[in-house]
């Protein structure tokens, strides 16, 4: 294992960062996941005018989720959600960011 996994795996299980969730692939079966949660305001243009929401956004491992798609659900605290758009995956490949909106 390379020190950026290593490094990662370690980023995961600290519980100040991160937290357990619950993943469940549209259609699939919910699985026990770790996520690290960052609920960020989010500006967009939109023509002229600026528009502000508040937003959240998780990293999750593709160790424990290969392939996450719109629709899948998680459910953090207890609080469901929905991943909206295209998750993004990191550069050396290991995490995935994904948009959420409440379920």
């Amino acid at each position: 294992m390379d020190a950026v996994a290593m490094a990662l795996d370690a980023l995961f299980a600290d519980g100040n960062v991160a937290r357990e969730a619950v993943y469940t692939p549209d259609g699939g079966t919910p699985v026990l996941v770790r996520v690290v949660t960052r609920r960020a305001d989010d500006i967009t243009g939109f023509g002229d005018a600026r528009i502000w929401s508040e937003t959240t956004r998780v990293d999750l491992r593709v160790a424990e989720v290969p392939q996450p798609r719109p629709g899948d659900r998680i459910e953090i605290d207890g609080e469901p959600f929905l991943i909206q758009g295209e998750p993004v995956r990191d550069r050396e490949r290991l995490v995935w960011t994904v948009d959420l909106r409440p379920a």
